[in-house]
């Protein structure tokens, strides 16, 4: 079983997204995940992050090109600022029914960090050169600004770094 058990601030679980997770704490209750269900489920590709979040679209934000107010959580997206996350689904999912893949909680995929996307895998799989010990986090958080939530903004953590903005998405291989 997982060991670490993420704090969530005092801002209680139910339905809050999980924070405060590093890459390697996600990565650990992935692989005990897949061992405890027979299935396989890992962090996305940030390839597969960029096209689910978009949902078809090629807009700033997958509902258009203005952040707009009440359609996500993050430091200019409201007034005042929010303090803290919101709930998991409290905005409108994208085309794909995807909830909250812009703002409100950062979250880890794949790929090792890399300054640009000169040389990027043409397949959508996973970078895996590149700096390793920095990861891919994407989406922005509650705390970023409208830019930082575009669905191409991109942000690199160390890979053992827990943080209160950070947490994941994970997606299951079919058989």
């Amino acid at each position: 079983a997982c060991k670490f058990r993420p704090d969530d601030h005092g801002w209680g679980r139910g339905s809050q997204p999980v924070i405060n997770v590093s890459w390697d704490d996600t990565k650990l209750f992935l692989a005990w995940l897949s061992q405890r269900t027979g299935q396989k489920y890992r962090l996305p590709t940030e390839a597969e992050w960029e096209y689910a979040a978009r949902a078809g679209t090629k807009t700033p934000y997958w509902w258009g090109r203005d952040v707009g107010t009440g359609r996500a959580q993050c430091a200019n997206c409201v007034t005042p600022p929010p303090q803290k996350m919101a709930p998991v689904g409290s905005f409108r999912p994208n085309g794909f029914g995807l909830y909250d893949t812009a703002g409100n909680v950062a979250e880890w995929v794949e790929d090792c960090w890399n300054d640009n996307y000169r040389n990027a895998p043409k397949d959508a799989s996973a970078w895996t050169s590149g700096d390793c010990r920095l990861r891919v986090l994407r989406g922005g958080n509650f705390t970023s600004p409208a830019t930082a939530i575009r669905s191409a903004a991109r942000f690199r953590y160390d890979v053992d770094v827990r943080y209160y903005g950070n947490g994941f998405r994970f997606v299951r291989e079919l058989p």
